[in-house]
């Protein structure tokens, strides 16, 4: 196996329990926020069913710029309901396996950027930015969900299967 298809497997791994962990949001609870300075569940989600949009990103563009001079800066779109947001999870998932088990060996080291402002944040090859900034970054908000969901009292699945608290 290639580094490439091992980082394939290492993205299949973490999506499917991503949408294992969105899947528990309770619908009631989309406006819900753990502090007033924080967050609600509905952009965790929402950011969460995005964060595999990266990879086409990544893949498809050289570079992005979040907050672009005279432009409109980058926003997570927010989902309506639970099911639109695992509706666009599983669409942004699929297009990135898509890219990521048609991409050649050498497009996984051409470089990219994150801007803001014009103003160059870091330059990566393609392969660095779809671990760190789709699967890290995925990893990273699906702890921070597992969090929201706990203090809501709802099961939150273990990585290798239902948690003891899971009546699942």
């Amino acid at each position: 196996m290639n580094p490439y298809q091992a980082l394939v497997q290492e993205f299949e791994q973490e999506m499917a329990n991503t949408r294992t962990v969105l899947a528990r949001i309770p619908e009631d609870k989309l406006d819900w926020k753990v502090h007033p300075k924080s967050n609600t569940l509905r952009w965790v989600g929402s950011h969460l069913a995005n964060i595999p949009h990266w990879v086409e990103l990544a893949f498809h563009t050289e570079s992005l710029d979040v907050a672009p001079v005279g432009g409109e800066p980058y926003k997570t779109p927010e989902a309506e309901s639970v099911a639109a947001m695992l509706r666009l999870f599983d669409q942004n998932v699929e297009s990135a396996r898509g890219i990521l088990s048609r991409a050649k060996a050498d497009e996984f080291w051409k470089p990219w950027s994150l801007l803001r402002g014009g103003t160059v944040l870091f330059t990566m090859p393609r392969w660095q930015v779809v671990r760190t900034f789709v699967i890290n970054h995925t990893i990273h908000h699906r702890g921070h969900l597992c969090v929201y969901l706990r203090l809501l009292d709802v099961p939150v699945p273990g990585l290798y299967g239902p948690s003891a608290d899971d009546p699942a």
